[in-house]
């Protein structure tokens, strides 16, 4: 009797067919994109997003940019230039090009701004990296700042959305990127 019950049951409990849902992204809610001048005491000043929020290291001027509802940090260091531009730039480099083994592709873009007297490159990544940019301004004789944003997960596909939209970011900074008067 409980076995007849049991087979009536699977039988007829089931009147549609299962079809499976399609892989899906996250959905994002990213924010409209909005800048502030940084107010922060040094040698220089940037337009920041008004989504990321400033948490100062040891040294003032080197700083976390956190993106808190995009799970992203930019790490950002300041340093005096005294005579070793090339020091700096070759330790940029190396970890920029320390990806290399792991990104798809590592393409350079090159900043000048001649007005400001900034100048720079940037490091973009293809694939799943630690790391999708990474960049350094300089004046070539005093300052020299360098940044790498981290989405604090690996980057995926799924998050392809973020990382365009903070790689946007990085590169209005790079653009309202100011020496200050010394």
């Amino acid at each position: 009797m409980r076995f007849s019950l049991l087979l009536i049951w699977v039988l007829f409990s089931c009147n549609e067919s299962y079809t499976p849902k399609p892989r899906a992204f996250f959905k994002f809610n990213l924010p409209k994109k909005t800048y502030s001048t940084t107010d922060i005491n040094c040698n220089f000043s940037f337009e920041r997003p008004v989504y990321s929020k400033i948490s100062h290291k040891e040294s003032h001027c080197s700083f976390d940019l956190v993106f808190p509802n995009q799970n992203s940090t930019l790490h950002v260091t300041y340093v005096a230039l005294e005579n070793d531009l090339f020091k700096h730039i070759e330790a940029s480099r190396n970890l920029a090009y320390k990806h290399n083994r792991i990104a798809d592709a590592i393409s350079e873009v090159e900043f000048e701004n001649n007005e400001f007297n900034v100048s720079g490159l940037m490091y973009n990544y293809n694939g799943n990296t630690a790391t999708s940019t990474q960049f350094y301004l300089t004046d070539s004789v005093n300052h020299f700042f360098r940044g790498a944003l981290y989405l604090n997960s690996e980057i995926t596909d799924s998050l392809l959305p973020i990382n365009n939209f903070l790689k946007k970011d990085i590169v209005h900074i790079i653009e309202t990127f100011r020496w200050k008067e010394q």
